[in-house]
């Protein structure tokens, strides 16, 4: 008989949390803010508290992700992906696209606001995106509110009004990046504001970018086909995020 690798249900099946750190010359980057919303993501799974990953030999650069199932908390180290460093360079090419989920009416069992395994709508929805000539896409609620993209916040600027989506009124997972850029804008001179926004809105606001924990900041070129002018603040909100210094 062939040897054979038994694996548990839960980690064939989605059923566990993860994060995705940027490792900086200063460290893993927001990395308490990580930990945290891994526990609260591991909460919403039943899952118990999970332990302190190791954290040692770690490159300057690259990415962390951490995984935590019902059996295992595994840390792995690879490269940053080369797409990701040209989004943030170049900007995206966005869709919007109807999800079919409701902000006023989620199931008891959602597990929306929790960075899951079961990430393979997501993946399906960039795929689609691409298959349509963009990059990435904004998912819509049935009422057609903005949520966020498939591995990323949506963040954007209206006067000098710097905006995200509330995580705990749409129901979506809370980004550790929009809310760390939004908690430093007083210091550029932008109000920090949550709230939630149409699609129509979303398009007359004066710049829309895309957030994550890799990518920074990927400004949208593109949205729905009509394309956007370059927001002299995607540079200096990305030097605010500190990107500058280690593309």
């Amino acid at each position: 008989m062939n040897d054979r690798i038994l694996v548990a249900p839960g980690d064939l099946l989605g059923d566990g949390v993860f994060e995705t750190v940027h490792l900086r010359p200063s460290g893993p980057w927001l990395l308490d803010e990580h930990l945290a919303r891994l526990s609260r993501s591991a909460a919403i799974l039943d899952l118990p508290a999970p332990p302190l990953p190791p954290l040692t030999d770690l490159p300057e650069s690259g990415a962390m992700r951490i995984i935590y199932t019902r059996n295992v908390l595994d840390v792995s180290v690879g490269p940053i992906p080369a797409q990701v460093l040209r989004e943030r360079r170049d900007g995206v090419r966005v869709l919007s696209a109807d999800q079919g989920i409701s902000v006023r009416r989620r199931p008891p069992w959602s597990i929306t606001a929790a960075k899951s395994l079961s990430y393979g709508e997501n993946f399906s929805a960039r795929r689609w995106a691409v298959r349509q000539g963009a990059d990435d896409l904004v998912w819509l609620s049935t009422e057609g509110y903005v949520l966020e993209a498939p591995t990323a916040s949506v963040v954007w600027l209206t006067g000098n009004e710097l905006c995200t989506v509330p995580p705990a009124e749409a129901g979506i997972l809370s980004g550790i990046t929009a809310a760390h850029l939004l908690s430093l804008a007083p210091s550029v001179g932008l109000a920090p504001v949550e709230r939630m926004i149409t699609l129509d809105e979303l398009a007359s606001a004066d710049a829309i970018w895309l957030a994550s924990s890799l990518r920074g900041l990927a400004e949208v070129i593109e949205l729905d086909g009509a394309p956007r002018p370059r927001s002299p603040w995607t540079s200096r909100l990305l030097a605010l995020l500190g990107f500058f210094a280690i593309l």
